[in-house]
């Protein structure tokens, strides 16, 4: 599993000109899955990201978590996180988790992330989607479950 964290001032994510999702303060997280995954790992993110101390304190040092700054978080299902693009130009996918596996895991992730009390807004698995944000600093945080 990789996830694309991103400290947002505000995210949001838009279906056929729809706003679908929407947050003010917190991390937009763009959630690749492999099918290798498992619950296990969706676990193990979930609570790394629910954790993370990356928000700045009164001194100025990333020492504050999600939950101490009350911020949300806006999910999106990213299976481009899993191109391979060794050969050729076209990027090959065959790594990426096939839809229904990689939905189910998609959506047992972002329960998981509800789990530790985050309000989580998501997108539409396999929609097409435009998402907008605000990265604060920028933040930008990779976060692979094979290196955690």
């Amino acid at each position: 599993m990789r996830v694309v964290l991103q400290r947002v001032k505000y995210a949001q994510v838009k279906v056929n000109d729809a706003c679908i999702g929407k947050i003010e303060k917190g991390f937009m997280l763009l959630v690749g899955i492999t099918q290798d995954d498992t619950l296990e790992t969706i676990q193990k993110v979930a609570k790394k990201c629910a954790g993370l101390r990356i928000f700045e304190d009164e001194e100025g040092k990333m020492n504050l978590s999600l939950e101490d700054v009350q911020g949300d978080i806006l999910s999106i299902s990213q299976f481009t996180l899993y191109a391979d693009c060794k050969k050729g130009r076209r990027p090959s996918f065959v790594k990426a988790a096939k839809g229904e596996q990689a939905n189910a895991l998609y959506e047992a992730f972002n329960e998981e992330l509800r789990t530790y009390g985050i309000h989580v807004e998501t997108g539409e698995f396999g929609a097409d989607m435009k998402v907008e944000l605000l990265n604060d600093g920028p933040v930008t945080i990779l976060l692979d479950s094979d290196e955690l």
